[in-house]
Formats: structure tokens, sequence, C-alpha cells
């Protein structure tokens, strides 16, 4: 807890690049997003994946995927010391063989700010690499009064078409994040929050921008090459 306080003194909640400014993201080159996938049956190895696509067009620049152990044992609202590390690597090594390939933003699967203690898997990527980060979940996060009751399936359901998004206001009265439907075929909606160094208003169009189905494309991309990974 101390640790995860310690870094979440770091989070930057605003935008912070020029083409976050612009309303047609001019300037933005290169997409992130990052995937662990786990061996069935055993969570202490996964596969880590990261790729970068091309912006506006999203094909795939780079992608690297690595057998990685996974030692932390797994502790609700502490996910991020159990992940973290091995993307962090994934992104060092990025750098080092493909600099000028780097992500200008990256996309977790997973939860920024709408998290227990407001400091997700994609706050805490986005500190330890100073890159900005989004997260991007497929299910609510059940933290400050948020609940999947009949009132939030009603919102949900009132959300008709790709873009349409709501707000989720905890009983603290603090934004979390929004719950955005990303793609006219789904009805399941995508749960956005701040990572660091991108606004919530930024990372909404950002993630509808990057969707061609439900789940953005460097998500779904990482997804299904680590998975790829996996069955080979």
């Amino acid at each position: 807890r101390r640790e995860q306080a310690r870094l979440k003194a770091s989070v930057v909640e605003q935008d912070t690049e020029e083409w976050q400014k612009d309303p047609h993201f001019s300037g933005l080159e290169r997409v992130g997003g990052v995937d662990l996938s786990y061996i069935k049956g055993d969570d202490s190895r996964a596969c880590a994946s990261l790729v970068v696509l091309s912006y506006p067009a999203l094909e795939v620049l780079y992608q690297d995927c690595h057998m990685v152990a996974v030692n932390a044992p797994y502790v609700a609202g502490f996910l991020a010391f159990r992940e973290v590390p091995v993307l962090v690597e994934a992104v060092q090594r990025l750098q080092q063989e493909e600099p000028q390939l780097q992500p200008q933003v990256l996309l977790v699967d997973g939860n920024g700010l709408l998290h227990p203690r407001g400091f997700g898997t994609a706050c805490h990527l986005g500190v330890l690499t100073d890159l900005p980060c989004i997260g991007v979940a497929k299910n609510l996060l059940q933290v400050d009064g948020l609940v999947r009751d009949e009132l939030h399936r009603e919102q949900v359901r009132s959300l008709q078409r790709s873009g349409e998004s709501f707000p989720l206001t905890g009983t603290s009265g603090k934004v979390l994040g929004m719950v955005l439907r990303s793609y006219n075929n789904s009805s399941k909606p995508l749960y956005v929050s701040v990572g660091h160094r991108v606004s919530l208003d930024t990372a909404v169009r950002l993630v509808r921008a990057c969707c061609r189905f439900r789940i953005p494309e460097p998500i779904r991309q990482a997804d299904i090459r680590s998975r790829e990974y996996l069955r080979k």
C-alpha cells in the first residue's frame, strides 16, 4: 500500500502531449497495446505481449511476445505488482531495439484511476514507463459505491450508438471513468479510465477511434498474438 501511494503521487490526470489537444489527434502516429495471457491451469507462467500499431490506419508495426514467470501472488487491488514488471521490460526492449517505434500512448487491458485506491494497472505502468496510458476494462470494477445494479444496466442500455458514453461517478463524488459503447454491433460497453498523462475526455475519444470491434485494436491485437504464441 505504501509503494502504491508513493507511485500514485506521480500520476498526471491531464493531457501532456500536443496531439492529445487536437480534435483529430494530428501528430499521433503510434499507439501501443499490452496484454498478458496465462497458460490454462498455470498462473505462474504467462505470455506478455506488446504491440505497436500505426495511427490512424491501425496496422501492426511491431510485436513482442515473451514467455515470462509471474512470481508475485494474486492479491485483489494489487494485480499491477504481479503483471506490470514484465510489461515494463517489454517496453524497455522496444526502446532498446526499435526506439523509433516507441508508442506515443499505451492502451492497457485493465483499470487506471478506477481502482480501490485510485491506482490500477494503467496508472502503475504509466508512471513506471512515463508514457501516456489509458485503462480499458471489459467489466465494471465495483469500487467507491459503483455497482452493476438495475440502474447501471439501464444506463448501459441507453447507449444506442458507438461513441455514446456516460460518466462513472462514485459516492465520493469523483468521476472515476466513463462507460463507452465502442461498437455498434456490441451492446457490451467498455470501462475507460485515466492511467497517466491523459485526460478522461481524450482517453474516451482515443479508445473510440481505435475500435474496429468492441475491443480497441491495440489491446485486441496484443491479446490475439499472445494467445497464438501460447498455442504454438
